[in-house]
């Protein structure tokens, strides 16, 4: 199935692997909630059991350089594609207010991004995530 959308996560390429798994984690909780739909229906084994629905579509996930990630991030806002963003202070704080308070102390040129999430149309979020690379 081909998707109108991409959901790109971009992840900066100097993180440890647990870092890497934390960033996606928060910035794909950040695209799932951003819009109706885009989560699925709930899962179920054959036995009945339960389990939580995910996003209906992939997510790439992608590594850049500072610098990359920097520039995406200016053009996303450009091209008025909304974005999550985890910065390098994240990994210091407790809790959501936490979170919120250290992006919000910070100009957003200045903002030490350690990753990005974003959704919109395939062909201009692949224009946004320019530069980047495929994970390994």
């Amino acid at each position: 199935m081909r998707f109108d959308t991409k959901i790109a996560v971009v992840l900066r390429d100097d993180l440890l692997p647990w870092q890497e798994l934390n960033v996606t984690a928060f910035l794909v909780s950040g695209i799932a909630t951003s819009a109706p739909g885009l989560v699925g229906e709930a899962y179920r084994d054959a036995d009945g059991t339960a389990y939580l629905p995910m996003l209906r579509q992939p997510v790439v996930v992608l590594t850049a350089s500072a610098d990359v990630l920097a520039a995406a991030r200016v053009r996303a806002l450009g091209r008025g594609i909304p974005l999550v963003v985890y910065t390098r202070d994240l990994f210091a704080t407790g809790h959501d207010a936490a979170n919120r308070a250290a992006v919000a102390a910070v100009r957003g040129d200045d903002l030490d991004l350690v990753g990005i999430g974003l959704r919109g149309p395939r062909n201009a979020v692949d224009k946004v995530v320019k530069g980047s690379r495929m994970h390994p």
